[in-house]
């Protein structure tokens, strides 16, 4: 492993930040590799982005080729230094973040034994409902201190150790996207509170790995792979004479752990209370609360330690999000799109205003945003149309099926003894970026909702931890209040949060019987008769 460069002084601005001092922050997400510069006020400079190839070898199977997913940052980060003329010697440290839960297995050399696993991957549901009916969930969410969920590293170690034992005979370390990606940048193995917390591995309580989940599961022979855990705030080491050729960077920048991308986003929102809700809105509807102690009541999807005053962030996931929006734009809106385009415009622009332009309208059209999952299954879909619909009141009804989505997730967040009482929503991911919407979220959701500064929040959050740890700032609450301004703040309007609560009613009842619809869980109906003319 290579060490730490040792650091030159620079001349400061006011404040005491330097004005050459840049961080980067890796965010290795769902679809992206996002490799972002920023200075020490964490404002962003630069982006660099590569696609990430998913594969998809059965139904339900979402896989990654991890060697593919390192060649992409190490190309993001080259072209970053090159574009943006950076002295590698002014980087004062870099951090990787990525999406949690899924699975990296390497073996002694850190080389993948099998493709990554995303965590979108549902190959585990069967195991799940099974160890629900027999109880083995039940007892392992006492141990984990939260649910457990099919894309968790947990469920999917169950699911390896059943179905590919050869899988874990060749497996020596159990890793998380983030880590994978620091140790080819520095040959660290280890992980971090916010992503053992979020892959299940851990009693949230003592922040530590619950070898009594391992055995009520009979996964002890998983055991011994999993990485040692330490603090996202530390330098682990520094970037190896390999990834420095490969990367542009400086051998020895010093690497720092990290958080998970879910982390990271409430970190770059600035989220560091219990009275702040942070939401993320992009291909999953993500809610986090802060809690003093672990929240049991309600149960949260996920559960993880939070780098604030030792604090537990309790969050709820499900795949309702913004990302509908898109799968509209792709397969529906493709003339806008081009006109759009010859416009210099973005579609989304378009959506944003034909929303705008519709919103003193009736509008009783429903979007069911369960494109890529719902309750009991059900699908995505659209009730209510008429003859008379527009355009304009087809994409409304997707702004606000997305924000009903957050509503019912973010309603069991916030129901039980230790439920949070959260008196602002700072709000992440694409709708954030749309004053309409945001506003949208704001009448739909009865809270205020703020937007920091910045768009790659995930890679903010990574360079909040890289400040700390390379001393610019005392700890992460310090490093907040110098990196993170709100811009926009939207108050709900009572006129709108009345008729948007109504028409949730209606959908909340409509959701219920769509599901019923599909899953089967209905009486016969009667044939129809037809109608007499």
């Amino acid at each position: 492993m290579a060490r730490p460069a040792a650091r030159r002084r620079r001349p400061s601005a006011p404040g005491g930040v330097s004005m050459r001092e840049r961080l980067i922050g890796i965010d290795a997400g769902g679809t992206m590799t996002k490799v972002v510069l920023f200075d020490g006020r964490g404002n962003e400079l630069a982006c660099e982005r590569r696609p990430n190839v998913m594969l998809l070898p059965q139904e339900g199977w979402t896989e990654r080729d991890a060697e593919g997913m390192w060649r992409a940052t190490c190309e993001s980060l080259r072209a970053l230094m090159e574009k943006t003329g950076t002295d590698p010697a002014d980087i004062v440290a870099v951090t990787p973040s990525g999406y949690g839960g899924g699975v990296y297995l390497v073996d002694a050399d850190g080389v993948p034994v099998r493709n990554a696993l995303v965590s979108t991957d549902t190959r585990s549901i069967p195991l799940i409902d099974a160890w629900k009916r027999s109880g083995r969930a039940a007892a392992v969410s006492r141990c984990i201190e939260q649910q457990m969920w099919p894309g968790q590293t947990l469920s999917i170690l169950a699911w390896m150790q059943q179905n590919e034992p050869e899988t874990l005979r060749r497996t020596a370390h159990v890793l998380s996207c983030k880590d994978f990606l620091r140790m080819r940048l520095c040959g660290d193995i280890s992980t971090d509170p916010t992503d053992a917390g979020c892959a299940g591995i851990i009693s949230v309580s003592r922040a530590a790995i619950s070898r009594e989940a391992f055995e009520v599961a009979a996964l002890q022979a998983w055991l011994d792979r999993l990485p040692p855990i330490g603090s996202p705030l530390e330098v682990v080491g520094g970037v190896g004479a390999e990834a420095a050729a490969a990367t542009g960077l400086r051998a020895g920048t010093p690497v720092v752990r990290g958080v998970y991308d879910v982390v990271g986003c409430s970190l770059a929102s600035g989220v560091e209370r219990p009275d702040q809700l942070a939401a993320v809105a992009g291909t999953f509807s993500i809610h986090s609360t802060l809690h003093a102690r672990p929240a049991l009541d309600p149960l949260p999807t996920i559960q993880t330690p939070y780098p604030v005053g030792g604090q537990v962030l309790a969050t709820t996931a499900t795949p309702t999000s913004a990302s509908n929006l898109e799968w509209l734009c792709k397969t529906m809106l493709s003339a806008e799109a081009e006109r759009a385009f010859l416009e210099g415009r973005s579609v989304y622009e378009v959506c944003n205003d034909l929303v705008a332009g519709a919103l003193d309208r009736q509008n009783n059209i429903l979007f069911f945003p369960f494109l890529y999952d719902g309750p009991r299954g059900a699908p995505g879909g659209f009730l209510g149309l008429r003859a008379g619909a527009q355009l304009a009141d087809i994409v409304r009804a997707v702004y606000e099926g997305v924000v009903f989505a957050h509503r019912y997730d973010m309603s069991y967040l916030l129901t039980g003894p230790d439920a949070a009482d959260p008196k602002v929503i700072r709000l992440a991911g694409g709708p954030s970026r749309s004053a309409v919407w945001a506003q949208m979220f704001a009448d739909g959701l009865g809270l205020p909702v703020e937007i920091a500064s910045g768009s790659e929040f995930g890679a903010k959050g990574g360079a909040i931890c890289a400040a700390v740890a390379a001393g610019l700032y005392a700890d992460v609450p310090d490093a907040i209040r110098n990196m993170v301004k709100v811009e926009q703040r939207y108050e709900p309007d009572a006129e709108r949060a009345a008729v948007l609560s109504a028409k949730y009613g209606t959908y909340l009842t409509a959701i219920d019987v769509v599901a019923d619809l599909w899953s089967g869980d209905r009486a016969e109906a009667p044939p129809l008769r037809a109608r007499a003319v």
